[in-house]
């Protein structure tokens, strides 16, 4: 029984990570483009998600909307202002880009929110849970896991049957190419980075109801998308929720059998087998 609630918290975190690392891996599989403020685009979001409890009593399920729009305009905002400047640079720029706005972003919070911990303790989830065969699970967790399950469709079918997914995906294959058939790719790059904002920001208005929110919060998930993306294939969304799946596992089964402060270690150690045996991704080409 132990072992079948320790496999059912690694599914629904599999799930919620997975919605994280769809939004990296389609800047990184379209763009070819490490978006090191990630992590902290989850953590604005996170923020947002609190101060619209916290202010205006929106429950952080209602603020779900404000929390896509706000992150998806930040990434369009950031793909204009940042990566659009430094895309064709040479070498690092455009990683060393990101990962100085991710330290600014980080700066930020802390500045106008300091680093205290905050929580939001009175969702209309939280406190609650469901039982099953004797696995009692946390509702936060299952409506995060369902919604992050149900947002990873709707972007995959977006990409997959409407004309701008499908423009993005040509611009991703191959960029020259896609200009001769008309294909605007700079506006396909800005709404590439909007929809890679949108997956996070959702990530974070859902762990919100059971993560604490400080500024460094989204540190970690962004280590753990880029394992992800990795471990799936870069620019395969399929990839990513597997890869979702099987991080989410190994770091309760490990935090379970070797204990918490080794569950890290065995998540990278299985990269690193799975970097070496297939170096594009268990779904990658």
């Amino acid at each position: 029984m132990v072992i079948g609630q320790i496999i059912a918290n690694g599914i629904l975190m599999g799930f919620i990570y997975a919605l994280v690392a769809v939004g990296l891996t389609l800047t990184w599989g379209v763009m070819d483009i490490i978006n090191f403020a990630h992590g902290e685009f989850l953590m604005i979001s996170m923020y947002t998600a609190f101060w619209m409890f916290s202010l205006f009593a929106l429950d952080p399920l209602a603020a779900l909307p404000v929390c896509i729009a706000i992150i998806f305009v930040l990434g369009i905002i950031t793909y204009s202002g940042i990566i659009k400047r430094v895309i064709n640079a040479p070498g690092l720029t455009a990683l060393l880009a990101t990962f100085g706005f991710s330290m600014f972003l980080k700066n930020l919070a802390q500045y106008l929110w300091t680093p205290n911990y905050r929580y939001i303790n009175d969702a209309f989830v939280s406190g609650k849970s469901i039982s099953l065969g004797g696995i009692v699970i946390g509702m936060p967790q299952v409506v995060a896991a369902a919604a992050s399950i149900i947002l990873t469709i709707v972007i995959m079918a977006f990409m997959d049957r409407t004309r701008t997914g499908k423009a993005i995906q040509a611009t991703a294959l191959n960029k020259n190419t896609a200009l001769l058939m008309g294909i605007n790719t700079e506006k396909m790059y800005a709404i590439t980075f909007g929809l890679s904002g949108a997956c996070v920001g959702a990530a974070g208005a859902l762990m919100a109801t059971f993560f604490p929110i400080y500024p460094a919060s989204g540190a970690l998930y962004s280590v753990i998308a880029f394992v992800i993306v990795a471990l799936g294939g870069f620019g395969n969304i399929k990839g990513a929720l597997f890869g979702g799946l099987i991080i989410g596992l190994t770091e309760a089964l490990g935090g379970f059998f070797l204990g918490t402060q080794f569950k890290y270690a065995l998540v990278f150690l299985i990269y690193l087998v799975v970097i070496q045996v297939r170096p594009k991704g268990l779904f990658g080409w």
